[in-house]
């Protein structure tokens, strides 16, 4: 695998790597999970990937299966963790003073690079997620240039599954080498969203504009949370905009459930199929029709 010049040893902090997914993007793709997040969102499902471990040590003692070690590696603290032992008990997220979890790898472009090239017959691209994978844009970028940059790689896309936060100069460095990204449209109204996130979506409905003006917006999604999202009061003004995004722009309806969500979003409702299929209809009946709609509901 000849690569030309391309930061290879830069690294990013990872959750998570699925070699094969078929509900990250089209076709069957590489999922690269990366930890950290900068909003708060209650009805988050992995809570565990917002925070970045400090290496505070406050786990290491409370590990049953001694997993956790404390070690120095060019003299910053870092908490090693031995996958081999761990039996996924997750002791160390529930004493984290910041819920993060201890249990990440450290990959480095190379060693994604070398993953793609032996399975590079058996998928169609990669999806970098989170967390927020834009909080970790070096690694995407330099990541990104490789793949297209090296031959044997380039018939593979190049997804990024989003919250939207990105900043326009961000997205003007990523486009070049981005094939399209998936963006959650949390909630229409400032309030809704600030309640749902702790932060504003101005920055959301940017991202989702450029992306479609330069034909990257691959799909937006709505996570529908009965009495808690907005996205029936405000059918209109959301219809109209989706619209104006352009027919070929998918929309995927999500819908809330209670696991691994903690605390406030305990007390929501959980999302039927019955809310979808209604609120799938009420957008149906003002021409949005590219809509995609959950295959299991739980």
């Amino acid at each position: 695998m000849n690569t030309p010049l391309v930061s290879l040893n830069r690294h990013a902090i990872v959750s998570q790597l699925l070699p094969f997914s078929c509900v990250d993007g089209p076709g069957s793709r590489l999922v690269l999970f990366l930890q950290g997040c900068n909003y708060q969102c209650k009805n988050c499902h992995n809570p565990h990937t917002i925070g970045l471990c400090d290496a505070c040590g406050d786990c290491v003692a409370t590990c049953p299966d001694n997993a956790l070690t404390l070690i120095n590696l060019n003299d910053k603290p870092r908490i090693h963790w031995d996958s081999e032992r761990c039996s996924q008990c997750d002791t160390c997220i529930a004493v984290c003073p910041k819920q993060a979890s201890p249990k990440v790898s450290r990959y480095t472009v190379e060693e994604i690079l070398t993953i793609l090239h032996s399975q590079r017959h058996f998928i169609n691209g990669i999806t970098v997620s989170g967390g927020e994978a834009s909080l970790q844009l070096p690694f995407i970028l330099a990541l990104f240039k490789g793949i297209k940059a090296t031959e044997s790689l380039s018939h593979l896309t190049c997804m990024l599954d989003t919250n939207g936060s990105l900043s326009l100069t961000g997205w003007h460095k990523l486009l070049p080498f981005l094939d399209g990204a998936m963006v959650d449209l949390k909630a229409w109204q400032q309030d809704t969203h600030r309640y749902i996130t702790g932060r504003d979506n101005h920055a959301v409905f940017k991202s989702i504009q450029l992306l479609a003006k330069q034909q990257k917006l691959y799909e937006v999604r709505l996570l529908h949370i009965p009495s808690i999202t907005d996205y029936e009061d405000e059918i209109e003004a959301l219809a109209t905009y989706l619209l104006l995004l352009g027919l070929d722009t998918r929309v995927k309806l999500n819908a809330f459930h209670h696991h691994g969500v903690v605390d406030d979003a305990l007390n929501w409702p959980s999302c039927k199929q019955a809310d979808i299929e209604r609120l799938a209809a009420m957008l149906a009946k003002r021409g949005v029709t590219n809509l995609v709609l959950p295959s299991i509901y739980l």
